[in-house]
This record gives C-alpha cells, sequence and structure tokens, in this order.
C-alpha cells in the first residue's frame, strides 16, 4: 500500500496549523475535503490520525507518520537540490533547548549552514521536552538531556551546560547580607524561565530544602530579559557559565553559592539515515559543542 500524497499532505497541514480550517487554507480546499482526506488515510492505515481538538494533534501513530512524512519530504528536497546545477536552500526543523540557543549553538552552526546551505527552523523547549519535539515529528533532530536514542535515531554526547546562581550585588547585599540561607531563600524573588522551568527548582529543593511555592518567583521566558532581568536585579538564578563568566569577572554578577553549581548535559539525537547534508550538519554541530562545553562525565 502507498500513502496517497493529498491525503497526507492535508494531515501534515492540520497538525502543522493547529485546524482543519487554516489546514483549508493553506491548500486552497474546503475544510470538508481536509476532514474527507484525512479520514480516508487513516481508513487507509487502519487508525487514528488526528485528534480534532484546538489545536488538531497527532496521535501516537499519528506522531509515527509525521516523522515520516518529515523524513520523506526532506530526502524529496535534497535529492531535487542535487539535480540542480545550482542546488537551492533545504529547510531543517531542529529542536534546541533554550540556552543552548541563546549561547553556542549559533556560532557553532553558522558556518555549516552558509556552506551546506540549509535553512534552519529552531524549535525551542526546555533540555528536557526537545526529545519530545523529535518524538512528534515537530523537529528531525534535537539538543536533548534525553540519553538514550528512539528507535531508529543515534545519539552522541556533546558536553556539560555548568549552572551558577546569580545575582546583581546589589540584589544580594540586599537579600543575602550574611549569605544565601534557607531563610532568606524564602523570601528572595527567584528567576524562572518559564513553567517548565525545573532547575531553580530542583535546586533550591536539594540544596535549602525548600519546595516549590516556598518562595517569590518571577517569570521571563525569554533568554536576553531573563539575564537582564537579573541583572537589574529583580530577582536571582542560574545562568549557564557560558552566559554569564564575562558578568562574573567583570563585577556585574556575583556567585551566590561559589562551592555550588549544576551540571546539565547535553545529547545530540538524529536519524540513522539522513541526508547527506543534514549529516555533515550533524557532525560539525557534535564537534563544535564538544570545543565549547565542559567534557561529558566518562
Amino acid at each position: 500500500m502507498k500513502i496517497d500524497p493529498r491525503r497526507s499532505e492535508a494531515f501534515v497541514a492540520a497538525v502543522d496549523s493547529g485546524s482543519l480550517e487554516q489546514a483549508a487554507a493553506l491548500l486552497n480546499v474546503t475544510p470538508s475535503a481536509i476532514s474527507q482526506r484525512i479520514a480516508a488515510l487513516e481508513h487507509d492505515l487502519g487508525t487514528p490520525l488526528l485528534v480534532r481538538a484546538r489545536p488538531c494533534r497527532p496521535t501516537a501513530p499519528g506522531m509515527r507518520l509525521l516523522q515520516f512524512l518529515r523524513r520523506r519530504a526532506l530526502l524529496e528536497d535534497e535529492f531535487c537540490a542535487e539535480q540542480r546545477s545550482d542546488p537551492g536552500p533545504v529547510r531543517v526543523a531542529l529542536a534546541v533547548n533554550n540556552d543552548t540557543l541563546a549561547t553556542w549553538l549559533l556560532p557553532v552552526l553558522a558556518p555549516v549552514l552558509i556552506e551546506e546551505g540549509l535553512l534552519v527552523e529552531f524549535v525551542t523547549g526546555d533540555q528536557r521536552h526537545t526529545f519530545a519535539l523529535l518524538e512528534q515529528g515537530l523537529a528531525l533532530a534535537c539538543v536533548s538531556g534525553e540519553t538514550e536514542p528512539m528507535r531508529g535515531c543515534t545519539v552522541s554526547p556533546l558536553g556539560v551546560m555548568r549552572y551558577r546562581m546569580v545575582a546583581a550585588p546589589r540584589f544580594a547585599a540586599r537579600w543575602f547580607p550574611g549569605g544565601i540561607t534557607r531563610e532568606a531563600a524564602r523570601r528572595a524573588p527567584v528567576m524562572v524561565f518559564d513553567r517548565n522551568d525545573r532547575l531553580q527548582t530542583a535546586f533550591l529543593l536539594q540544596h535549602f530544602g525548600l519546595p516549590e511555592g516556598a518562595y517569590p518567583f518571577h517569570y521571563v521566558p525569554s533568554s536576553d530579559p531573563y539575564v537582564q532581568a537579573i541583572r537589574l536585579g529583580l530577582g536571582y538564578g542560574l545562568l549557564p557559565l557560558e552566559q554569564c563568566a564575562d558578568m562574573l569577572a567583570g563585577g556585574a554578577l556575583v556567585d551566590l553559592t561559589p562551592h555550588l553549581h549544576v551540571d546539565v548535559s547535553l545529547y545530540w539525537h538524529a536519524w540513522r539515515i539522513q541526508p547527506p547534508r543534514l549529516e555533515r550538519m550533524g557532525a560539525a554541530l557534535v564537534k563544535g559543542a564538544r570545543s565549547v562545553l565542559l567534557p561529558a562525565p566518562a
């Protein structure tokens, strides 16, 4: 059995746009036509593929189909590009954690993206959630904290991002004049990236016995504003060493717990079978990451 291209196109459009109506607008057909094509595809494959909610989302079999369709589209684009004398750009979706994107990733990737003619779409999330984006077919490769590869994929250790608990000097003088203690930490506002950010929660629970909700906090879900909020004295929080080393050296920030840190190991997950340009990009990313991150634990 072959997968009907019009039916699979409707399925992908519904997942990407989040609704049958938006998918219909993208493909210039009626919502009824989109629904009928997806229903026919589900009949062909003998399983439900799409949860028709708002937004639409794939079922578990739908996720596997989405993975296959995205990989097939990328291989087709790559093949067509190679047949031209001047190969055009190919777009790839990569799932990466926010701190990686804000620090070392672009300097490592930019040269190979330019050389290979790759257009990139970064899908961001916490390092614990980027793997799920790969599972769901929303990315073709990912940087993740997950150590085990998905079936059909390979995993390569990249290195360790080290985080320090930092604050502006005036913030530290106001809230922690005698150093950070459990009682002082109960009152001082913490910077939290978003509702998926568990780094601060785990740190305060492990080292000060403070459960989530036992202290005030701010949500600032953007990397540069998050750093700026700490520098302005709005709160204190964990920053990767790649992002705060110069500010610590220059006195713009102080390390509240110089004897404590958080290490996050990162891994590159990619499909075993992938286009040559994507394979070369992955090799460059792994090599570059290992040159800038701390070595992965043995």
